[in-house]
């Protein structure tokens, strides 16, 4: 399964964003996305998840009730909707697939897309 993630960019507090990450190749597998992010020193951390139906979707403390995820598997696709955007949300966001259930966990992801930069500024 390769990801490519797409979206990111430049945005002003307060303002708002939408990924997408497009899988292809061997997707007819029930694959669950996760989305993380890792900020410059830091380590890359969870933001959120979706399962295969899109009936079970979690996202992290820091961005709940700001950040959503949604899938469209007609078109391989998932988004995350970023809203009220906050320069501590600055980071390459990365988008990942699993098999089975979703989770918080990136080690369970076995695949990854190569990050898109989203850029928060005060």
């Amino acid at each position: 399964v390769q990801l490519q993630a797409s979206g990111g960019g430049l945005v002003q507090a307060g303002g708002s964003m939408r990924l997408s990450c497009a899988a292809s190749g061997r997707t007819s597998s029930s694959y669950s996305m996760g989305w993380f992010r890792q900020a410059p020193g830091k380590e890359r951390e969870f933001v959120g998840s979706i399962n295969w139906s899109g009936g079970r979707v979690e996202t992290s403390d820091s961005v709940k009730g700001r950040f959503t995820i949604s899938r469209d598997n007609a078109k391989n696709t998932v988004y995350l909707q970023m809203n009220s955007l906050k320069p501590e949300d600055t980071a390459v966001y990365y988008c990942a697939a699993k098999v089975g259930g979703s989770s918080w966990s990136q080690t369970m992801y076995r695949y990854w897309g190569q990050g898109t930069q989203v850029t928060v500024s005060s």
